[in-house]
């Protein structure tokens, strides 16, 4: 258990460790006013002098401030324009020619959805010229895909 502390119990001493200087607490006041006071050389900073009479917790929120705004302006820079035609307008005004050239010479990297996209977006003729088979075709697609038995099951 902690003993108390009584003040009573320590001998005082009998007389401070040093007096102060003569005139100590007459200069005193003047020799805070300098330190407290700013030089010439912070009046005369320019045009961010003002900045520096600010306090520390303004200036920092400030600066965040800066810096916010900055990010801000950055991100609605760098965005990209928006148009104001929907995509499938967009796909519509596509002639017709350009069209079945990227389809017959990016036939490999189409998948159905793709086409199925496409043909939904058009009026069909397209699917018509493309996707036209007959019955026999088709059961013949069909018959050529490997059958798996567990996935029936």
């Amino acid at each position: 258990m902690k003993q108390e502390f009584r003040l009573d119990d320590h001998i005082r001493r009998p007389q401070p460790l040093a007096p102060p200087p003569d005139g100590y607490f007459d200069r005193l006041p003047m020799q805070v006013m300098q330190r407290v006071q700013p030089g010439p050389a912070r009046r005369s900073a320019g045009a961010w002098g003002w900045l520096t009479t600010l306090p520390m917790p303004l200036r920092t929120a400030l600066a965040s401030l800066v810096l916010l705004i900055g990010f801000a302006v950055t991100f609605f820079v760098s965005q990209p324009p928006t148009s104001s035609t929907s995509p499938d307008a967009s796909l519509a005004a596509v002639p017709r020619a350009q069209v079945e050239q990227y389809l017959l010479s990016n036939d490999d990297r189409l998948s159905l959805t793709d086409l199925a996209e496409f043909t939904s977006l058009n009026a069909g003729d397209v699917a018509d010229g493309y996707l036209s088979a007959s019955p026999d075709e088709v059961q013949a697609a069909l018959d050529a895909q490997p059958l798996d038995e567990s996935n029936y099951l």
